[in-house]
């Protein structure tokens, strides 16, 4: 699973000239996943964003927690982030998994971090067009890939 975490202000999705997910304070969720992940990658990847310690605390350090700061999540479908641009002009998404698998795991993920304590999660639309608009924090913006993970997280 990839995902890329990007700190803000606020977040949205329109789909349509609809918004059908919108955040304060928190992360906007670029989320992938690939063809050979399972909820075992899915939980690890919900477990290590809502703990890692990306947002300022009294004295400016990244000390904080989404949950410590009671950080919203706006997870947004982006198979993209497998692309192999190593070949060609055009990129290969053979990595990502199929549209059955990921809109199930995808759903699995936003779940999880509910689970985990995130006081509001919000989501794009599947498969859908969207425009994302977000109010970048910092700006601040981490990748994240479970395919490069050792036993240490």
């Amino acid at each position: 699973m990839r995902a890329l975490l990007q700190r803000v202000r606020s977040g949205s999705v329109v789909v349509e000239d609809r918004a059908v997910g919108s955040i304060s304070q928190g992360l906007v969720i670029l989320a992938a996943i690939g063809e050979q992940d399972t909820t075992t990658q899915v939980e690890q990847m919900a477990s290590k964003i809502v703990h890692l310690r990306i947002f300022n605390d009294a004295e400016g350090r990244f000390n904080r927690s989404l949950l410590d700061v009671n950080g919203e999540a706006l997870v947004v479908s982006q198979f993209t982030l497998y692309a192999d641009t190593r070949r060609g002009r055009r990129p290969n998404f053979t990595a990502a998994a199929a549209p059955e698998l990921a809109r199930g795991l995808l759903e699995q993920f936003a779940s999880t971090l509910c689970d985990l304590g995130v006081s509001s999660v919000e989501t794009g639309r599947f498969g859908a067009s969207m425009v994302v608009e977000l109010q970048n924090d910092g700006p601040v913006t981490i990748w994240l890939d479970t395919d490069h993970w050792g036993s240490s997280r």
